[in-house]
């Protein structure tokens, strides 16, 4: 297919984006922007919630990984599980509870300022640098396949879909989200399927022979045993529990969608149908994955590689699509790509606008700022998120190279969601108080330590290797040190 085709698909699904934001954006006000007026579908944001958590790194990253990691990127997946039924019974509840619109405001509550703008802060760091990654990532190809054509730089490949975001995300917010959200999820489903049924044809599998296949392929692993590896099945699932609670539980992005239902119990509707079906659509991109391989294997296709001779993981499900499986496979790609592209920024826009208006500028504590004003500032606010997210995706364009992204996004989740896991527990499971000034310097210091132990962890632990499991090394550090700094009464009074 022609560069000039993939663009005209493009231009249409935005087009697409912008009728949806200018039906669901009429008379919006703060209350809108912030939690859609409390009246959000809650099977639309259940569906929505996918692309949002699937998004570009799923899409491309995952199935390229497949290569050195074989199904293992499952037990990850299986903690997922496992930590959606945390936040369905022990953190949506008390968001309820406080009627939350930035769930930082939960920290202000029980131990002060300081924490609450230390959470956001993580939180902001987190997302613009997760965000940057899945963007980065998903332009990348696009450039590669489409505006490298037409001699167009990444830099202004980046700014387009940046300003194209902001266009349909600024008035409406989460109202709109919840919206195209759902649309998109439907075309990045529509694109992995698509794939699947595509290798199947090519390679004559019909659905028994494909999973035999599978399941005799050297891909098939799916349980890692050795327990010195970083990847071992326990540390992954204890880890993916972790990275769910942390990156969807305690993550303003996520949360937000579902404070925008009328009730706790729409809430744990909607998450726990998400949770079922994330599970299926996880297995299905790592069955792609294995597919993919199998299918260069049998064709014997050489895969792209780098300076050093290794095969650039993250290449290998778009080179495939978009050359050897047929149009309508190479448009299905396209057009989930552009979903994921989307996706997996849109709604980030919109929560870091929200936790830095409520967390750090005080919106709705008191503030006498006319609505009006509010909205002039919120939507400066908007616009620098946009910038910073532009300016994150260029400076990791030339810091990934042939790594695959996905371990790039967890282990910077790691190190940035952890200390937020440790205020939460220390909120949650004790009853004690805080003094709040010391907070931030704690909160700084676990992820520094992190991130040196995982650099030494080899030499220092007799050959040990860290994987996912650092963000409970994190959060467990944050917890200790927040105990060794409690008031001398520590009576909590709320």
């Amino acid at each position: 297919m022609s560069p000039i085709l993939f663009f005209s698909v493009i231009v249409l699904y935005f087009l697409a984006l912008i009728v949806i934001s200018r039906i669901t954006a009429k008379h919006a006000n703060s209350n809108t922007y912030f939690i859609g007026n409390k009246q959000s579908p809650w099977y639309l944001v259940a569906f929505g919630m996918l692309s949002d958590s699937l998004s570009g790194v799923t899409y491309i990253s995952v199935p390229g990984a497949v290569l050195n990691q074989s199904l293992t990127y499952l037990q990850v997946v299986f903690g997922y599980f496992i930590g959606y039924f945390i936040i369905i019974y022990l953190l949506l509840p008390l968001y309820y509870r406080l009627n939350l619109i930035s769930i930082y405001t939960y920290l202000q509550q029980r131990f002060g300022k300081n924490a609450q703008k230390t959470g956001a802060f993580f939180f902001l760091i987190s997302r613009l640098l997760g965000a940057g990654g899945r963007l980065m990532l998903a332009i990348g190809v696009m450039q590669l396949f489409i505006f490298e054509q037409y001699h167009i730089p990444f830099a202004l490949t980046a700014s387009i879909f940046i300003g194209l975001m902001l266009l349909y995300t600024y008035k409406g917010g989460i109202k709109t989200l919840v919206y195209t959200d759902a649309f998109q999820s439907l075309f990045l489903i529509l694109g992995v399927v698509l794939s699947i049924i595509a290798i199947a044809t090519q390679l004559d599998f019909n659905v028994s022979e494909v999973y035999e296949n599978m399941a005799h392929s050297k891909y098939s692993k799916v349980f890692e045993t050795d327990w010195l590896k970083g990847n071992f099945w326990v540390k992954d699932i204890v880890a993916g529990a972790l990275f769910t609670v942390a990156m969807t539980g305690l993550d303003q992005n996520m949360m937000q969608k579902n404070l925008s239902l009328k009730s706790l119990k729409e809430a744990q509707k909607n998450m726990l149908w998400f949770s079922f079906v994330m599970l299926i659509i996880s297995t299905l991109f790592v069955a792609l994955g294995a597919l993919l391989y199998q299918y260069a294997d049998t064709k014997a296709i050489v895969l792209a590689t780098d300076a050093s001779g290794k095969i650039i993981t993250d290449s290998v499900f778009p080179s495939l699509a978009l050359g050897h499986f047929g149009a309508l496979t190479a448009l299905a790609f396209i057009i989930g790509l552009t979903a994921a592209t989307f996706s997996s920024a849109d709604s980030v826009l919109a929560t870091l606008t929200t936790s830095f208006c409520i967390d750090f500028l005080r919106f709705g504590d008191g503030n006498a700022a006319s609505d009006a004003k509010q909205k002039n500032i919120r939507h400066a606010v908007h616009i620098g998120f946009a910038v910073a997210l532009l300016l994150v995706i260029l400076v990791l364009r030339y810091a990934i190279e042939s790594r695959a992204t996905i371990k790039l996004i967890l282990a910077m989740a790691s190190l940035t969601y952890g200390p937020l896991i440790g205020l939460f527990a220390a909120g949650l499971f004790t009853k004690l108080k805080f003094n709040d000034k010391w907070i931030p310097i704690i909160c700084l210091i676990s992820p520094v330590l992190c991130y040196f132990l995982n650099i030494y962890d080899k030499t220092l632990l007799g050959g040990y290797d860290f994987g996912n499991e650092i963000i409970l090394v994190n959060g467990l550090l944050t917890f200790i040190f927040l105990l060794l700094l409690k008031n001398k009464d520590n009576e909590l009074t709320l």
